[in-house]
């Protein structure tokens, strides 16, 4: 069957039995004391809220999170972004939908941008960071999660392979930022950038939905990032015999307790080296900037100038094409 995509709906619009995948709901309470469901379905275009007035625990139950509906009902415009008043669900046969159609994929070639990140990666010199970086990519099931994983489950290039997409415009940027800097060290730059978010190759999931893993919510990305540093280190000064400094050791570590900035977006600890905080930066800079890109592409409303309220960046995007405008 045909599938209408999220970023396709218009306020106004039946939907009749169309399938969406449930990221999260939640049973809560009306101001009258009677039941309704509050959820997000998703597709690979978008997501959208969902509401389910007069509901029941059955129905609550009836709806697997991370799992597939068919939903009949219609779509309304609230507070200037799209919901959707749920009227009915029924079951999603296997084989009756496509997989394909929930798990939003990088563009391009996987197999060409994983040439590239290990081709920067093989220009690092400094023979402590080179052991320890080797340890990392000989771990082929941690690899592999860094080369099909998302970069988040919402935020920024939250796809199948956004995390490797997202890692390898960092190490571009790197290449180009760093020499301008003659006191940055780029070895180090280009291992923090690498090993950053790689916990996310273990912190989300994205079977059929993208995800927390049990790891993920119990651990995190940074905390799993930063064992692991010092599991390979350990695992580098064993195979050479030499130890792995610990200055440099921790270093790496700060940089990846650090590289979110501040306290209240997740970081245990501010930058508090050089390296760190162009680390910060040049991340912010890429997820931000791909936040108002995604915005832009997947706007609902093409004849309006402005995408709608994206609130991780607090405002809407401008999408008119100002270079072009003839005024």
């Amino acid at each position: 069957m045909t599938h209408r995509f999220v970023n396709e709906l218009r306020a106004g619009d039946r939907i009749e039995n169309d399938a969406f995948l449930i990221r999260s709901k939640d049973l809560r309470t009306t101001t009258q004391g009677g039941l309704y469901i509050h959820a997000v379905l998703v597709d690979r275009s978008g997501q959208m809220v969902a509401r389910a007035w007069q509901a029941t625990e059955e129905m609550y139950r009836d709806m697997p999170e991370g799992g597939v509906l068919r939903f009949k009902g219609r779509v309304e415009s609230y507070k200037g972004n799209l919901q959707f008043i749920i009227d009915g669900i029924m079951p999603a046969e296997a084989g009756s939908f496509d997989l394909g159609d929930f798990l939003p994929k990088a563009e391009g070639d996987a197999e060409a941008r994983w040439a590239r990140v290990t081709e920067i990666l093989s220009g690092v010199k400094h023979p402590h960071l080179k052991a320890l970086l080797a340890e990392f990519l000989a771990d082929e099931e941690l690899m592999s999660g860094f080369r099909t994983a998302p970069a988040a489950a919402v935020l920024h290039h939250a796809y199948i392979g956004g995390l490797m997409e997202h890692t390898l415009a960092l190490l571009e940027l790197a290449l180009k930022v760093v020499p301008l800097y003659e006191r940055l060290n780029l070895d180090l730059v280009l291992t923090g950038l690498f090993l950053h978010d790689i916990g996310k190759a273990k912190e989300l999931t994205y079977e059929t939905a993208i995800g927390y893993s049990d790891q993920g919510q119990l651990v995190g990305h940074i905390a799993l990032a930063t064992m692991w540093i010092e599991k390979y280190a350990d695992a580098a000064a064993e195979r050479s015999g030499k130890p792995f400094p610990k200055d440099l050791r921790w270093a790496l570590q700060h940089i990846i307790l650090s590289h979110h900035g501040q306290y209240e977006f997740g970081s245990p600890k501010l930058p508090a080296i050089p390296e760190a905080i162009a680390i910060h930066y040049l991340d912010n800079l890429d997820a931000k900037l791909n936040m108002f890109y995604s915005a832009i592409d997947n706007s609902r409303d093409a004849t309006s100038h402005w995408t709608e309220y994206v609130r991780p960046i607090e405002t809407k995007v401008f999408k008119v094409d100002y270079m072009k405008s003839g005024d």
